[in-house]
């Protein structure tokens, strides 16, 4: 087996659709620049309210990606 080094960054996705939603914006857009990435962890969730009513959802994520050899 092969022996691998790991990264981790952190980022926060919004989305007012809810969780998952931001979950995969951050994710998506993490990907346009940062290869091999392996898994997500989320490490926070808030969010904004409005008139009583949630109007965007943010969750912080760790990604880590595997650097290159």
């Amino acid at each position: 087996m092969a022996e691998h080094v790991y990264k981790l960054i952190e980022l926060t996705g919004t989305s007012t659709q809810g969780l998952e939603g931001a979950i995969n914006n951050a994710v998506s857009k993490a990907a346009k620049s940062v290869r091999n990435m392996r898994w997500f962890q989320v490490t926070e969730t808030r969010g904004a309210i409005e008139e009583g009513k949630i109007a965007v959802w943010q969750v912080t994520v760790k990604i880590g990606f595997e650097l290159d050899e």
